[in-house]
């Protein structure tokens, strides 16, 4: 099979053919379908997550619980210009930088907001 197809695909133009614009445009439409395909689910959804991170990164506050790239679950205690203080234990503080902070499990404004919300369920339950 592979000694039919070969001469086929190396073989030149016949002679009153000529290679022209149009043979140029055809070979670089899959190259031009590649850089599409690279770009719509490779360095879009990239872009997109490194901007989720960002913004996450700059509203952290005091308050927040965090998980760290490494693990480590806390609160933060305190916010700097590229660090964080985070309390892991009772007397156990550790300073991270900003950008080892994977995820913000929950903030303060949520907890406050889920503790109104039960309140006023535990008040319509009760009446």
């Amino acid at each position: 099979m592979y000694s039919f197809v070969l001469p086929l695909l190396m073989a030149a133009p016949p002679e009153g053919a000529e290679v022209g614009a149009g043979s140029i445009f055809s070979s670089l439409i899959p190259f031009a379908a590649i850089i599409l395909i690279f770009y719509f689910l490779i360095i879009r959804p990239q872009n997109k997550k490194r901007k989720e991170t960002e913004k996450m990164l700059g509203a952290l506050k005091k308050g927040d619980k965090i998980v760290t790239i490494g693990g480590v679950y806390g609160t933060i205690q305190s916010v700097k210009e590229s660090t964080v203080i985070v309390k892991v234990d009772e007397n156990v503080k550790l300073e991270f930088l900003r950008s080892a902070i994977s995820t913000v499990v929950s903030s303060k404004e949520e907890k406050i907001t889920d503790n109104s919300e039960s309140e006023k369920e535990n008040s319509e339950s009760g009446e």
